[in-house]
C-alpha cells in the first residue's frame, strides 16, 4: 500500500510517501521512500526541498501561490531525479494531519464534503491551521481525483480528558455549545508515548508520562492509562506555552483593555497573538529557537529574556501536568525544540531534582535517535524522541483501508 501523508503546520508542508508491503505494520516505523518540506517563509519567498533515492533537490517557490506549491511537490515524485512512482494513480490513500477535529471527530475519518465543510467550519478554533489543510485535500483532489483521503485529528488523542480538565470556568451554558478545551499535537504525543513504552519495556497503560512537544508551536501532555488526561493547548492552539510567534496564556482582561482604551479589534488581536507575540514578540525579530539562542549567546538581552520566559513557562507547565499525574515514570522531549535544544533541555531539568530527575549533561549533548538522557541514578528517566507523526498518519490510513 503507497500512503501519501500531508502534514501541514503553520510555518511549512511536510509531505512523504511509504511503501508497506504485506497484510501486517511492522514493529517499527520505516523509512519514507519521497520526503519533501515548503517552507513557505516569508511570501513571496519560499523553499521547496525534495529528497527521495539518496537526491536532495533544493528550489525555492512562489510562497504566495500554495496551490501551485503543493501541485509542484506532487509532481516531484514522478519526474526527474526524485521519481520513486510511475505515475500518480499508484497512490492508494492519502492521510493529512488535522488540527482542529472540534467534538465532531475523536478519531481518523475519510474525507467527505461534510468532513470538509467542518474543517472550514473549525476554521477560526485553528487560523494557522486548518485552511492549510483545507488546501492541501483540494490539491489532492485537483491531481489525483477520487483517491481515499483520510482526516487524523490533532485533538482525537485529548478527547477522553476528565471534565475537570476539559470545561472551562465560565457560564456552563458555552461548554454545551462546544467552548471547551480540546487540546492538541496528539498525534505526536500518542506516538511518543507508545514509543517510550515501548523503549521502557512496558505497557502505556502502567506509566505515567509528560510529554513536551516543542516547535514553532509548544504543547504538553500528561498521559495516565494511556490516555491523555491534560494538556497545555485548550480551544485552541494558542492556549498554553509561550512558543514560536503565539503568545500562550496570558491574562484575558488584556484584551479587554486593548479594546476599551486603543480601539483594537478581533482581527488585529489574532494576528498579534498568533503570529506577533512568543518569541518573535519578545525578540522583535524572529520566532526560531536557533535565532534566540543565537543572539542569545552573543549578549541580546531581549532574546536572553525570550529565553528565559520560554523555559519559566516551560517548567510552570511541567509541574502543573505532574500535579495532574501524582508521579512520574518519564519526561519526554519531542519535536524541533524537543529533540536538538540541548540547552532548552538542561535549563528545564535542572530544577526538578526535588523528583529526582537528573539529566546526564554527556548523553544530553550527544543523543542520537531516540533514548533516555537521565543520569544513572536519576528515578525519573529523560527521554528525547523523533516524532514520527507522518508514520502515525501513515498507520491510521491503513487500519482504516484494511478495516
Amino acid at each position: 500500500m503507497k500512503i501519501l501523508v500531508l502534514n501541514a503546520g503553520s510555518s511549512s508542508q511536510k509531505s512523504c510517501l511509504y511503501d508497506i508491503n504485506g497484510d501486517s505494520l511492522p514493529a517499527s516505523p520505516l523509512e519514507p521512500i519521497w520526503e519533501a518540506v515548503i517552507d513557505w517563509g516569508m511570501p513571496p519567498f519560499g523553499q521547496m526541498t525534495v529528497k527521495a533515492n539518496g537526491v536532495k533537490q533544493e528550489s525555492k517557490i512562489d510562497g504566495s501561490q500554495k496551490d501551485k506549491a503543493i501541485g509542484q511537490m506532487l509532481n516531484s515524485l514522478i519526474e526527474g531525479e526524485t521519481q520513486v512512482l510511475n505515475n500518480l494513480g499508484e497512490i492508494n490513500v492519502v492521510g493529512h494531519r488535522v488540527v482542529h477535529g472540534g467534538t465532531d471527530y475523536s478519531r481518523a475519518t475519510i474525507i467527505d464534503e461534510q468532513v470538509k465543510e467542518t474543517i472550514a467550519r473549525l476554521i477560526p478554533l485553528a487560523p494557522s491551521h486548518n485552511p492549510s489543510h483545507l488546501q492541501g485535500i483540494a490539491a489532492i483532489e485537483r491531481v489525483l481525483g477520487n483517491v481515499p483521503q483520510v482526516a487524523v485529528f490533532d485533538t482525537a488523542f485529548h478527547s477522553q480528558m476528565p471534565l475537570a480538565a476539559a470545561v472551562y470556568p465560565i457560564p456552563y451554558e458555552w461548554f454545551t455549545k462546544g467552548i471547551r478545551r480540546y487540546g492538541f499535537h496528539g498525534t505526536s504525543h500518542k506516538y511518543c508515548g507508545e514509543r517510550v513504552a515501548q523503549l521502557m519495556g512496558k505497557p502505556l497503560e502502567s506509566l505515567r508520562l509528560i510529554t513536551c512537544h516543542l516547535g514553532n508551536g509548544c504543547s504538553l501532555a500528561a498521559i495516565r492509562d494511556g490516555i491523555s488526561v491534560n494538556t497545555t493547548m485548550g480551544f485552541t492552539p494558542l492556549e498554553g506555552l509561550m512558543m514560536g510567534t503565539r503568545s500562550g496564556s496570558i491574562d484575558p482582561a488584556i484584551l479587554i483593555f486593548l479594546m476599551r482604551e486603543y480601539g483594537w479589534d478581533s482581527d488585529r488581536l489574532n494576528e498579534m497573538l498568533n503570529q506577533q507575540s512568543g518569541l518573535k514578540g519578545i525578540t522583535g525579530i524572529s520566532g526560531d529557537m536557533r535565532y534566540v539562542q543565537k543572539e542569545q549567546s552573543s549578549g541580546n538581552e531581549r532574546a536572553q529574556l525570550a529565553f528565559d520566559m520560554f523555559i519559566h513557562r516551560l517548567r510552570t507547565g511541567i509541574g502543573s501536568m505532574l500535579a495532574s499525574l501524582g508521579g512520574l515514570d518519564g519526561l519526554v522531549f519531542t519535536a524541533g525544540i524537543g529533540e536538538h535544544g540541548v540547552l532548552v533541555r538542561q535549563e528545564t531539568c535542572k530544577d526538578f531534582d526535588f523528583i529526582g530527575l537528573k539529566l546526564d549533561p554527556e548523553k544530553n549533548r550527544n543523543i542520537k535517535g531516540d533514548g533516555n538522557i537521565a543520569a544513572s541514578d536519576s528515578q525519573v528517566p529523560v527521554f528525547v524522541i523523533h516524532t514520527e507523526e507522518d508514520w502515525a498518519i501513515a498507520t491510521e490510513c491503513w487500519h482504516l483501508l484494511k478495516s
